[in-house]
């Protein structure tokens, strides 16, 4: 893991959104998109080929970019 992408143990925790847990992406997803996003449709997706890193977290610009290919091929979320 990289030192930037390598949680902090001073002051509260930030999240990096180049570096998120599915569960975290999750709830930031569901914060900004008005409509509720779960681990488990994000699991759905990363089984669909949604990109990860290689320690499993989602990079939202990766993800985001990966979903709009998905609508424009016609393949919605994955679902």
């Amino acid at each position: 893991m990289t030192p930037e992408h390598a949680p902090s143990d001073a002051g509260p925790q930030r999240l990096n959104p180049a570096a998120m847990s599915p569960a975290d992406a999750a709830r930031v997803l569901t914060r900004v998109g008005g409509s509720p996003v779960t681990e488990d449709m994000l699991r759905r997706d990363i089984d669909a080929g949604a990109p990860t890193n290689a320690d499993g977290s989602i990079n939202l610009v990766q993800y985001a970019a990966w979903l709009v290919q998905q609508m424009s091929a016609g393949g919605g979320r994955g679902e």
